[in-house]
């Protein structure tokens, strides 16, 4: 059990807990250091992180509440308004989401103190730093949150917590904790190709320069240090790449270092944008790397990236506000959802002619359609049609006719649609 010192911060608190420190910093077998800063600069991770965070960001995320079998967004809820428009006074609804899926991708976690009015109504979701908070684990088994800067330790009632993949259920990794060998590789990559063509990428070794009777050695560093700046100055550098030497007194010029043939450059760089696509879970096309992909492949594959990838990072959103966000007693009345269904349809004409096959066999209504497109009902939009006759599935023919849309039924969903909310 816990004492009051616990709440006031003072120093000895910590020993009733299990401390969860924040991330730090890792070291590649590369010899790179990975860390958000870092790992930032790589332009496929950043892209992957980015699009992740857009992506939740431009869902609307409503609050709905449950009536039988129907649902409606419960607009009247002190929250609806908070996570649709603004969580905070400095922060839009797209800005804390973008932000936060930006710190799940980077940390595995996203943190925000929840401030409440004398109702116990939310005010504001006040986002806050990883590395700014110690995850504790208390005596009844509870994570606790201590605030370094304040010295303030808050219950998890206080605080709402988004993680990642978890192994000790308390604090979320992210990819630059669990695979920093890969993101350091890629990192050493990056570095290696800079390093390429700042000093040149052909002209890398070492002069030989033989010494005989009628050519005496160099005999002071200053000597030796202008034949090399002369060399240097001469044959580095991109302007200077693929440039001819000319060595004299019988110097030779013999090659160290590998060139970009042999080190396969491009290939590596390409091996790292496919890690960087696997850790994240984004398809390759949507970090700008789609070599030998049809157009069709990309389609499905940014189908791929909504339901495998963005998906899951949706469902964690979603059952972290649950949790933290609806008091007890209205869980069984209210729930908060992403609106998908933007990211997920087809083109105009597909959806139009889905909703007609719809529409006149009978398994969607009027208000059924709008619905899917985001419209509110009109009046006698309940109504389920039911096809005079049905055949035998063996006649293949008039199967096919009947299961194609008809232009009549295009133009009645067309018409649909276009109604006056």
């Amino acid at each position: 059990m816990f004492f009051s010192s616990l709440w006031t911060g003072s120093s000895d608190s910590a020993s009733n807990f299990s401390v969860f420190g924040s991330s730090r910093a890792a070291f590649s077998k590369a010899g790179t250091v990975v860390d958000p800063k870092t790992a930032l600069s790589l332009s496929a991770l950043r892209r992957a992180v980015t699009i992740l965070g857009e992506s939740v960001a431009q869902l609307p995320c409503e609050v709905y509440r449950r009536e039988g079998d129907q649902r409606h967004r419960a607009t009247e809820h002190p929250l609806y308004d908070i996570l649709h428009n603004q969580p905070n006074q400095k922060d839009s609804s797209f800005e804390y989401f973008e932000s936060g899926q930006g710190f799940l991708g980077l940390n595995g976690n996203h943190i925000a103190l929840i401030e409440r009015d004398n109702k116990a109504n939310i005010k504001e979701l006040i986002p806050i730093h990883r590395d700014k908070v110690t995850i504790l684990k208390g005596a009844d088994g509870l994570p606790y949150y201590h605030l370094i800067e304040e010295n303030k330790t808050l219950p998890m009632r206080m605080v709402h917590h988004v993680k990642a993949f978890s192994m000790d259920g308390f604090q979320g990794l992210s990819p630059l904790q669990t695979s920093a060998d890969s993101i350091g590789l890629s990192l050493a990559v990056e570095e290696h190709a800079s390093k390429v063509f700042s000093n040149g990428t052909t002209l890398s070794g070492v002069i030989e320069r033989p010494s005989t009777d009628k050519v005496g050695p160099i005999k002071t560093q200053e000597g030796v240090d202008k034949v090399i700046d002369s060399f240097v100055g001469k044959h580095s550098g991109i302007r200077n790449m693929f440039s001819v030497a000319m060595l004299q007194e019988g110097m030779t010029y013999k090659q160290m270092a590998m060139n970009n043939d042999q080190a396969q450059l491009i290939e590596a760089r390409k091996m790292s944008v496919a890690d960087i696509s696997r850790l994240y879970g984004i398809p390759l096309s949507m970090l700008s790397e789609s070599a030998g992909e049809s157009y069709k492949s990309i389609e499905q594959q940014s189908l791929n990236y909504v339901i495998y990838g963005l998906m899951p990072w949706l469902k964690r959103w979603e059952s972290a506000m649950r949790r933290d966000l609806l008091l007890p007693f209205e869980r069984s009345e209210y729930f908060i959802e992403f609106n998908v269904a933007g990211l997920i349809r087809g083109d105009m004409k597909s959806r139009y002619d889905a909703y007609a096959i719809a529409r006149q066999w009978g398994w969607l209504s009027v208000n059924d359609i709008r619905r899917l497109e985001n419209l509110g009902p009109v009046e006698g939009g309940e109504v389920y049609l039911t096809p005079l006759n049905m055949i035998d599935s063996k006649n293949q023919e008039v199967h096919n006719e009947i299961t194609r849309a008809s232009s009549e039924r295009v133009a009645e969903v067309k018409q649909i649609l276009c109604q006056n909310n």
